[in-house]
């Protein structure tokens, strides 16, 4: 017999106190991101755990041993090689000579990586060139689920970049922030903020998710000291009421500014009233519940009452679908 859990709550009352965020954690500059780089590389010194053979191996360790100034007639078989591919990022004007960690996945049939290094590895770019190269000894690290992933390893710091991404950021006239959580209310909002903090029309919101920012005279090149000054503008951002309900885990997450306006509803023997109505007659049990009540202190009361979490989803689609409950109800 599978035990039902109470659900646990994590959420907002209903009128929970606005709070202010930074903009550096609302926002993000447009060109100021990690880009992904990938590459195809080979691990030897594998204990008997490698690919054994295979045409990419095969082919691969007779290029190498090619590129070496050997050349073998016949191809390489061994089970200390394993086929991988080699993934990183390279960050935001990252520079020549920084490290990166990078992340090597076997390909092959490779049993583990275990006590491998990788040999030189190029990086490339979405555009197809080089920005960096990988090598070094592999880590497979902790367990995951009570086991080790040993086709999986990281090299910490284990690429170094070789080529830098162009970018003339302290030369630029405008720049543009994209919200993280697009909302036309927080864009309108950062876009008074900005242009109060500096004293003029330079911000504008031109849809929910970007703001562009022109670049004031008193702050040409200088363009590091304006970003840093305006990531630390407060904004209260605006949030969307939503009800998140994970039925697995018995999860319960509320958000913004919901409102439970008055209504009764019945769900079996349990009949749920919202501030006022009569008392209920015969077997049903009638619960009043005020209008100022929060999703936490309703929630506490159906879990008293042994109120399954079928019961509680049933409930709050109910209400909503009534338009008592004025929220988004999502289910996970």
């Amino acid at each position: 017999m599978i035990k039902l859990l109470p659900f646990i709550v994590l959420g907002l009352s209903f009128s929970a106190v606005a709070s202010t965020s930074r903009l550096k954690d609302l926002v993000t500059i447009k060109g100021v991101r990690e880009n992904p780089l990938i590459g195809y590389g080979l691990v030897i010194g594998l204990n008997g755990s490698g690919d054994g053979g295979g045409e990419i191996t095969n082919t691969s360790l007779k290029k190498m041993f090619q590129t070496l100034g050997l050349n073998p007639q016949k191809e390489v078989t061994s089970k200390n090689v394993a086929a991988v591919i080699v993934t990183a990022k390279l960050p935001a004007f990252g520079r020549q000579g920084q490290h990166l960690d990078v992340t090597v996945s076997s390909i092959g049939d490779s049993s583990s990586l275990a006590g491998g290094t990788l040999l030189v590895t190029p990086l490339k770019g979405g555009d197809g060139q080089i920005y960096a190269v990988a090598n070094g000894a592999l880590s497979i690290g902790g367990l995951v689920q009570g086991k080790k992933m040993s086709t999986t390893a990281r090299i910490p710091d284990g690429g170094t970049i070789e080529k830098e991404l162009e970018m003339s950021f302290n030369d630029k006239k405008a720049i543009r922030m994209a919200l993280n959580n697009p909302d036309f209310t927080t864009a309108a909002r950062i876009e008074r903020t900005i242009n109060q903090e500096l004293g003029g029309k330079y911000a504008t919101a031109s849809d929910a998710t970007t703001i562009d920012v022109i670049i004031p005279n008193y702050y040409q090149r200088k363009v590091v000291e304006l970003i840093a000054n305006i990531e630390n503008y407060k904004v209260v951002a605006d949030v969307h009421a939503k009800i998140v309900i994970n039925e697995r885990t018995g999860t319960l997450v509320a958000g913004g500014d919901i409102v439970l306006k008055k209504s009764a509803v019945s769900h079996g023997d349990l009949v749920l009233e919202v501030k006022g109505g009569s008392e209920g007659s015969g077997k049903q049990a009638v619960h009043l519940i005020e209008q100022s009540t929060t999703i936490n202190d309703l929630v506490k009361a159906l879990n008293a009452l042994g109120t399954t979490p079928e019961d509680l989803i049933s409930i709050f689609q109910a209400l909503k679908q009534n338009g008592s409950l004025l929220a988004e109800i999502e289910l996970i």
